[in-house]
C-alpha cells in the first residue's frame, strides 16, 4: 500500500508567505499559477498560517463565540427546553433543540430534514434493521448510542454535565464555522484533526462528509468517485494513503496542511483573480 503523503515537507507556509519587501509575494503557488511579485496578499491569505492561529487561539475565541448573542440565545433557548420537555418527540420537534443538538453533534448539514433527523435519532442503534443502521452517514450511529432517545428517554440528555457539554460544543462548533468565511476548509481541517486519530478504516472515511471531503481533496480525487461503486471508492483511498498512518500526529499535520493547500489550489483554477482568492477559497463534538 502507498503513502502518497508521508513525507510533506515543512516548508509548506512558504508556499504562501509573501516576502521581504510588504505587498510582494514570493511563494511558490504564485509561481506556478503566474502570479507576480507585484501581486498583493493579505494576512488571509495563507491558509496554513490560519490553520496555526486558530489552533493557538482557539480555547479565547470559543469562549467569545459563546458570549455571542444569537449563540447564548440559542443556547438559553435549548436548555429551557429540555428541562422542561416531557418526551422525546416534543424535545425533537422544537427547532432551536434540533439547531443546537445536531450542531454540537457535527451534523449541522442535517438541520434541515427534521423528520430524518427525528426518526433516525429515536432508531434502536441494536436492530440491525433500523434506520440508524441502514444510513450510509457514519456520524448518526455514535450520536444515537450517546443519547439513547429509544431506551432512555430524556434522562441523558437532561443531565446537567451532557447539557453543558452540548452547549460548549456548540459554541466551538459555531466559532469553526464562521473560520470558513475568511479561509475556507480551515473548519473541516481542525474537525479532521479531532477525528483522524480514530480512523480504524476507509469505510469509515467515506461515510463522514468531512473525512470524505479531507482526504479525497489532499488525495486529489475527484469527487465524482461518489457516483462509482464503493469498491472503487475504497480503491481510491486505500492504494494512495495508509491510514495507520493518521495515529501519528505530525503525519495528520501534514495531512491537513496538504488538504487546506489543495482546496486552495482547487479554487484558483475557477477564479484565478488574485493570489489571495487562490489561498482562501477552499473548502461534532459531543459524541
Amino acid at each position: 500500500m502507498s503513502s502518497a503523503v508521508s513525507s510533506l515537507p515543512a516548508y509548506l507556509p512558504s508556499l504562501f508567505t509573501p516576502a521581504a519587501s510588504a505587498g510582494t509575494t514570493a511563494g511558490l503557488l504564485g509561481t506556478l499559477y503566474g502570479y507576480t511579485s507585484g501581486t498583493s496578499i493579505g494576512a488571509s491569505g495563507n491558509p496554513v498560517l490560519a490553520l496555526q492561529s486558530a489552533e493557538q487561539n482557539e480555547t479565547k475565541q470559543v469562549a467569545l463565540t459563546a458570549k455571542q448573542p444569537d449563540t447564548a440565545r440559542d443556547v438559553a433557548t435549548f436548555k429551557a427546553a429540555v428541562t422542561a420537555a416531557t418526551s422525546v418527540q416534543q424535545l425533537l420537534s422544537n427547532p432551536t433543540v434540533m439547531k443546537v443538538l445536531l450542531t454540537a453533534n457535527g451534523l449541522a448539514d442535517q438541520i434541515p430534514y427534521t423528520a430524518l433527523a427525528t426518526k433516525t435519532l429515536t432508531s434502536q442503534i441494536n436492530d440491525s434493521k433500523s434506520l440508524v443502521n441502514q444510513l450510509a452517514d457514519t456520524r448518526w450511529k455514535s450520536v444515537v448510542q450517546t443519547y439513547d432517545f429509544a431506551n432512555k428517554g430524556l434522562s441523558v440528555i437532561q443531565n446537567a454535565a451532557v447539557l453543558d457539554t452540548i452547549a460548549n460544543a456548540y459554541a466551538e462548533v459555531t466559532w469553526r464555522q464562521s473560520l470558513d468565511a475568511t479561509t475556507p476548509g480551515l473548519s473541516n481541517a481542525l474537525t479532521f484533526r479531532g477525528q483522524a486519530s480514530s480512523i480504524t478504516s476507509v469505510d469509515q472515511i467515506l461515510g463522514d462528509p468531512v473525512m470524505r471531503t479531507v482526504v479525497t481533496t489532499a488525495l486529489g480525487i475527484p469527487q465524482e468517485i461518489a457516483f462509482q461503486d464503493l469498491s472503487a471508492q475504497e480503491q481510491a483511498i486505500s492504494s494512495r494513503l495508509d491510514i495507520t498512518q493518521f495515529k501519528d500526529p505530525q503525519f495528520t499535520e501534514r495531512f491537513i496542511q496538504r488538504y487546506l493547500i489543495a482546496a486552495a489550489q482547487g479554487t484558483s483554477n475557477s477564479s484565478p483573480a488574485t493570489l489571495e482568492s487562490l489561498a482562501t477559497q477552499s473548502q461534532g463534538l459531543v459524541v
